[in-house]
Order: C-alpha cells, then sequence, then structure tokens
C-alpha cells in the first residue's frame, strides 16, 4: 500500500471524514525519490500529508487541524487500515 498513489489518497480522505473534518480539494500526489510518496490533502482548515518510504516500511503522517478537532481519528484511520505493529505520534499546540 505504501507505493498506491489512490490507496493513499483515499485513506487521506477517509481520515479526514473520520475526524470530522472539511477538505478543499482531492488530494495531490507527488513520486519521491526512492520508490515513496508524498501525498496532500488541503483541508478548509489545514491539512493531511502522508509521506511513504517503502524500503523502510514507514508512512509519515502529519495533521494539521483547528483546536477542537480529535487529530487522533484521522491517525487510527491509517493505523487500522495499514495493520500498523508500531505507531508513534506527538502534538504540538500551535497558536
Amino acid at each position: 500500500m505504501l507505493r498506491d498513489a489512490s490507496a493513499l489518497s483515499g485513506l487521506l480522505l477517509s481520515a479526514a471524514g473520520a475526524a470530522g473534518l472539511s477538505t478543499a480539494e482531492p488530494p495531490t500526489v507527488r513520486v519521491l525519490p526512492r520508490d515513496g510518496l508524498a501525498v496532500v490533502l488541503l483541508l478548509d482548515l489545514g491539512h493531511l500529508t502522508a509521506h511513504t518510504m517503502p524500503s523502510r516500511e514507514l508512512l509519515l503522517l502529519d495533521v494539521l487541524v483547528p483546536a477542537g478537532r480529535d487529530p487522533q481519528k484521522a491517525i487510527d484511520v491509517f493505523k487500522r487500515k495499514l495493520g500498523a505493529a508500531e505507531s508513534r505520534s506527538g502534538r504540538l499546540d500551535r497558536g
């Protein structure tokens, strides 16, 4: 799945929906060197981005949402669908 742009785009849309976030436009996909992908979903007030490194079996997810929204709901969609054996997260409050 880490090489599948359509699947990652769909996951970002599902993650946004699970967190109650409104999208501004469809996901944008860029192929990265070494077989990875960068997928960006712009939201009305923030973004979801996924960067993959298939050779390392790694996905980096960035979730920027307004205060009062639960980013963990978006993260949980990825964890469930990918069957993540391990995940780490951190939170930065802005403003």
